[in-house]
Order: C-alpha cells, then sequence, then structure tokens
C-alpha cells in the first residue's frame, strides 16, 4: 500500500507543479530564503542534539521538537498580551499602505510565492515532517498541493471576487441603482491548528493579504518551528513586491497568546477543538468582530452493499490514516451494509496489517508519529472504552524502528469491530489511526445512525448508484459531502468562497 500510494501522489504532484510552474510568466522572480538554520545535515551540536522530554507546565517559551524522533529544535518565546498587540499596531499600519495596492501587485507576490513553493517542495515537505512526524506523501498532497491550488485560484478569480457588484433595487426603486462595494476588514487574526503547518499558514494569508488586509498568524504550540521558518519564505516575496513590513506576522506562545490577538484584530479565524472555539467566540463577542471557525470532525464513512469492495476498503483504510494524528479530522466512522460487512472488514484487515508506522523521513513507512504530547494515551482510552463494551481488535498495524524517546509518540493503525454509539470512540473525536466499522441494514438506518453526532464537518457516501448515494448524503447533518470520494472537496476552491 505505502509503494504505489507514494508513488501515485508523488507522480500526480509532481504533474501538476510541473503545468503550474509553465503557466508563470518568465520574468517573475525568484527569491533566495535562508535555510541554513533548519536543515538538518547530521551535524548537531550539544544545545539541540538530545532528546527533548516534554513538560506537562507552560512556560515563557514554546518547545519544539521532532515528534518522530525527540529530538530537540530550540525554543520560540510565549508572547504576553501587550507584545501581541505590539505586533497587531505594526500590522494596522503596514494594512493602511497595502490598502491601497493594486491587483496587479498583489498577483506578482503570489506568483513569487508559487514559484518558490513548487522550487522547494521538498523543503517544504522536509519542515513539515520534521515539525508534527508526518510522511513526506501527506505534506506532498496535504501541504504543497492545496497551497497551490488556493494560489492558483486567488490569481484567476481573485480579483472578480472583489470587484464592485451591482444589484437590483426592485421594482418601486426601478429609478434607482444599488452598489455593493468591498473594502479591506483591517487585521485579520488567524489562531491556526498543527496537523497542516504550512497550508494552515497560507491559507488564511493569502486571501487576507489579496484582499488588502494584514494579517497576524498565532501557530500552535505544537508546530512553531515550521511557522517562523515557513514566515521568512512569505516576508521575503512580500519584500520582492514593496509591501510594507510588519504586513504579515507569526506569532508564537500559549492560551494568552491567543486571547490577546482575538480581542486586538479586526476579524477572527480559528482552526481547531470545538472547546477552544466557544472560548473565542466568548472573547470576539466583546469587540463584535466577525469570526470564523473551523472545528473538530467525526466524519462518517458510508459503504452502500453494491460497492467494489477491494477499492473502496482502500480508500477507507487511507481516510483512516488521513487520521493519524498528523493530518485532517479524516473519517473516524465506518457504516457498512451488512450485506459486504465481512468481506470489507477482511480487506481492511488485510490492508491495515500492511501497514508500518515509523519515522517519516527514512521514507519507507506509511504512517508517521503523532504531534501532540500525551495524544496516544487518549486514543488508547477511547480503544480500552470500546473494548470493555464489547468491540473487539481485528488487526493492527506495527510499528517500526524508533528510538526509546519516541516509543510514546506512535500508535499503530487499529481496527476495530462490533462498535455501538454508546461507546466514545464513536462519538468523541479521536484524531487517530482507528477503523471502527458497524453494520447497518437500511439507508434510513445509516442516516440516523451518521446523524447522532454532535459533530458536522464532512462525510463520504460510497454506492454503485450515484443517485443513491446523493440521496443518503443530503439528509445527512454535515458542511461538505463527498460522493464516491473522500477529502476532494479541499482541493476545490470555490467550495471555499
Amino acid at each position: 500500500m505505502a509503494f504505489w500510494w507514494a508513488l501515485i501522489v508523488i507522480v500526480f504532484a509532481f504533474a501538476i507543479c510541473k503545468l503550474l510552474l509553465m503557466l508563470i510568466p518568465s520574468n517573475v522572480p525568484s527569491i533566495d530564503v535562508d535555510t541554513s538554520d533548519v536543515l538538518d545535515d547530521g551535524n548537531h551540536t550539544k544545545e539541540n542534539s538530545f532528546i527533548y522530554i516534554p513538560s506537562r507546565r507552560h512556560t515563557d517559551k514554546v518547545q519544539c521538537y521532532e515528534p518522530a524522533t525527540m529530538k530537540y529544535l530550540g525554543f520560540l518565546p510565549a508572547l504576553k498580551p501587550d507584545e501581541v498587540k505590539e505586533r497587531v499596531a505594526h500590522a494596522r499600519k503596514a494594512q493602511k499602505i497595502w490598502a491601497k495596492s493594486s491587483f496587479k501587485q498583489r498577483r506578482l507576490f503570489l506568483r513569487i510565492l508559487l514559484k518558490y513553493i513548487i522550487e522547494h517542495q521538498d523543503l517544504i515537505c522536509n519542515i513539515s515532517s520534521r515539525d508534527t512526524g508526518k510522511t513526506m506523501v501527506d505534506a506532498s498532497l496535504g501541504e504543497i498541493m492545496t497551497t497551490c491550488e488556493k494560489i492558483h485560484w486567488l490569481l484567476s478569480e481573485g480579483e472578480k471576487w472583489l470587484k464592485p457588484e451591482y444589484r437590483s433595487c426592485g421594482r418601486s426603486m426601478l429609478h434607482k441603482t444599488a452598489k455593493v462595494e468591498f473594502y479591506p476588514l483591517g487585521v485579520v487574526g488567524a489562531i491556526v491548528s498543527w496537523n497542516y503547518p504550512f497550508h494552515n499558514i497560507f491559507n488564511p494569508m493569502l486571501a487576507a493579504v489579496f484582499s488588502g488586509n494584514s494579517i497576524v498568524i498565532k501557530v500552535s504550540e505544537h508546530a512553531s518551528w515550521s511557522g517562523c521558518f515557513y514566515l521568512r519564505i512569505i516576508q521575503t516575496a512580500l519584500a520582492a513586491v514593496g509591501a510594507p513590513e510588519n504586513l504579515v506576522e507569526v506569532i508564537t506562545g500559549f492560551a494568552e497568546t491567543g486571547e490577546a490577538l482575538v480581542s486586538s484584530v479586526d476579524k477572527m479565524i480559528f482552526v481547531g477543538s470545538p472547546g477552544v472555539g466557544k472560548k473565542i467566540m466568548r472573547t470576539a463577542a466583546d469587540t463584535l468582530i466577525p469570526v470564523t471557525l473551523e472545528l473538530g470532525g467525526k466524519d462518517a464513512f458510508i459503504v452502500c452493499e453494491d460497492v467494489d469492495v477491494p477499492h473502496v476498503a482502500q480508500v477507507a483504510a487511507r481516510a483512516a490514516l488521513q487520521s493519524s494524528g498528523q493530518n485532517c479530522a479524516g473519517a473516524e466512522r465506518f457504516y457498512v451494509h451488512k450485506d459486504i460487512y465481512s468481506s470489507f472488514v477482511a480487506e481492511v484487515v488485510k490492508i491495515v496489517k500492511s501497514v508500518t508506522a515509523g519515522p517519516p523521513l527514512s521514507g519507507k513507512y506509511d504512517m508517521g508519529a503523532i504531534c501532540m504530547q500525551e495524544h496516544s494515551e487518549k486514543l488508547q482510552y477511547l480503544v480500552n472504552d470500546a473494548l470493555d463494551k464489547g468491540a473487539e481488535i481485528v488487526a493492527r498495524g506495527s510499528v517500526g524502528n524508533i528510538g526509546e524517546g519516541a516509543v510514546d509518540q506512535y500508535f499503530p493503525p487499529t481496527v476495530i469491530v462490533n462498535v455501538n454509539h454508546t461507546m466514545k470512540l464513536m462519538q468523541e473525536e479521536a484524531f487517530g489511526p482507528i477503523l471502527p466499522i458497524m453494520k447497518f441494514s437500511s439507508d434510513e438506518e445509516v442516516v440516523q445512525l451518521a446523524n447522532d453526532s454532535k459533530y458536522g464537518l464532512g462525510c463520504a457516501v460510497f454506492s454503485g448508484s450515484q443517485r443513491g448515494a446523493k440521496q443518503i448524503a443530503s439528509q445527512l447533518h454535515c458542511g461538505v459531502a463527498a460522493i464516491n470520494d473522500f477529502a476532494s472537496s479541499y482541493m476545490c476552491q470555490v467550495l471555499e468562497v
């Protein structure tokens, strides 16, 4: 599974990037970004060669380390509220200048970034992998391809969406005209998660800067090291087009850093847990700023009786591995029709038994490490609760050659059957490589099961009948539905508008 999946993704990504590179005008300048302090050449000094032992206590520093090896990467400051407000003030001054920039200047900024990303994708993926534990293939798919597609969409469509629009005045006001004009908001704040450290910074930044705003981004304490390097790329590209300094800022810290950001900006974007999302909404209510939230997921993966079982089992296994603690929430609940349940489970078991987790940069593992400290304990707690209530583990993947200090950062992919909705595993977000598979008998039953959740991020429905799959999906209470596919909507930027 690892070889063919990696080969397909790499070939596809290479082809897409080659095509995009051909679309960049030849006169777009290249930028030179200092990488001397982020390249792993194996010659570590005494200060940054030791194995890091995570502390459960927050300090005035954000400690950075490689989850896959527990190798220490250094530390970054945990900014205090007054320091955050100072950064926002600088960004506000820069935004007043940038608001007068032309779309031509903004497009040049995007093209410079696109050129750098395509030419340095190995570097970007390597840094993402070191900071989060994800494999290079997952980084290529989730970091590079999605970001390039975002840039390409903004280049071709962004100005159109920001142009003034004339609207109908209605019958009683036929002699009048009405027009909607779009103006920059000011300073956008973003608190982003660790699962895609490159894309999660670039996604809000690209839209904010292209629309004339500045942005201050608080990166996760679990992925701060890479975030500060990615800022270096952005700032170098901005300088190349004559943009003001401090237009884009990346800040590091813990909860008080994020709270100070929310209370200082003109719009807030947050990607993370529902609990933190509620706190952000409460803080934003004090200043009545608009808030965009992308919270947790417990996506249902529904398999009807008329599918190609081996093919869909492959997709299901990959969807679960997407939830390996480094990537997106992925699929977390699998509902399979009773007529194909046994054959589907057998196929998934065969696939998962061949999966091995290990240090991602060695290049021979399907899965990397889990990014967050102590997350393996949570995953094991959810599995134990299910086992206590009658579930059964029918397959587990293996863990490769890892150092003693990094053992707790790995969780083997696990297939569990005989699950039901009394189990926490089917109700709480796991964010781990676990496949709990439950059978259903009818469309009505599976709709009821899929909607029995406090989450509503997305779903996937597989059926030999497009019409039947769409009928099921139309009844599910979620934001994004994929038909005979999984997570493809992330590449469709028009759905993000």
